[in-house]
């Protein structure tokens, strides 16, 4: 440092250059705390609310009816069905979407795990606070998998499965493929959820949606409409970090129980889902699951809600109907 810097500026330099410091930690969290203040300006919590062991559970209803439940998938929210399937239904369905919980709009109690057997428990007490008659369960991808998870340890809550692209098996490489997400410490976890995570995930939105949908081409509507800014918040965040953890305790062990399963089920698959593959997730259930409707789909991706919701609604009415249907009728 020059002999003829003045002592004042010596002085002052260290005081600047820690405020620089502070400005420059504090960008992330402001940056954060705008985004998930506009996310939730433009996506708003729009269902009911209910305690379920310790989880405070957002849901949206419709209709009257025989009752269908939706679960969605890693990082989505309720308005993956109610914006693409709800009103396409025909009578009498009592139809039911909720935010898993920590996701969307639903606040996951303290000291929860994520784990598929407590989610699929917090799923059935759902069904009996609402008290829904054995009720079909729709899941979507990693819902998909808490829909089995019901289907094997409590069967007699549920007529019977449909489920949409959905997580059935543990990939050997899984940590490596959900990158980012996968933050095994709390700790960490929260810390980038209210730091650099959201900024950093809605940079890069276009890049992952593009992924997701592929091959279609993303929807237009899907950040409002589809309810994708919900997902950038840093609860959110935090909960599907938190899931992606969590699919890898129960998953490997889940999956040997499928042949198990005895009440109606059916499977829609994209032959072209580049997120969870056919062969891998899909195919195999053939032979693990007696009975089973399976659809396979070409040129279809991991998203058939958005991109074929009348296919899929034609889907779930026909596995509701085998699944409603009096008990001496259901294997016709």
């Amino acid at each position: 440092m020059s002999k003829n810097m003045p002592v004042s500026i010596l002085l002052w330099l260290p005081g600047a250059l820690f405020l620089l410091a502070l400005v420059v930690a504090a960008y992330p969290v402001l940056a954060t705390l705008r985004i998930a203040a506009k996310a939730e300006r433009l996506v708003p919590a729009s269902g009911k609310f209910i305690e379920i062991d310790g989880n405070r559970i957002h849901y949206f209803e419709m209709g009257e009816g025989r009752p269908i439940v939706f679960l969605h998938g890693l990082g989505a929210q309720l308005h993956q069905f109610r914006h693409t399937l709800f009103g396409r239904f025909g009578p009498n369905y009592r139809l039911i979407a909720l935010d898993r919980p920590g996701s969307g709009y639903s606040v996951r109690a303290r000291g929860a795990s994520g784990r598929l057997p407590e989610q699929a428990e917090i799923v059935r007490h759902f069904i009996e606070a609402l008290g829904l008659q054995k009720p079909l369960i729709v899941g979507h991808s990693l819902g998909g998998a808490i829909a089995l998870t019901l289907a094997v340890e409590h069967p007699g809550a549920v007529s019977g499965i449909a489920l949409l692209a959905p997580l059935t098996h543990l990939e050997p490489d899984a940590r490596e493929k959900f990158g980012p997400l996968y933050i095994q410490s709390p700790l960490r976890r929260r810390i980038m959820a209210h730091t650099v995570a959201i900024p950093a995930a809605l940079r890069y939105a276009e890049r992952t949606l593009a992924f997701i949908f592929a091959p279609q081409a993303t929807l237009a509507d899907y950040m409002v409409e589809g309810g994708g800014w919900c997902g950038l918040r840093p609860s959110h965040f935090y909960a599907t970090s938190t899931d992606v953890v969590a699919i890898e305790h129960d998953l490997g062990r889940i999956e040997q129980r499928y042949r198990e399963i005895i009440m109606p089920a059916g499977i829609l698959f994209g032959a072209s889902d580049v997120v969870l593959g056919i062969d891998i997730h899909g195919w195999p259930l053939m032979e693990k699951i007696s009975g089973l409707d399976f659809e396979p789909v070409e040129g279809l991706g991991h998203m058939p809600q958005f991109v074929g919701p009348e296919r899929v609604v034609a889907f779930i009415e026909r596995i509701a109907d085998r699944a409603f249907a009096p008990k001496s009728d259901t294997s016709s």
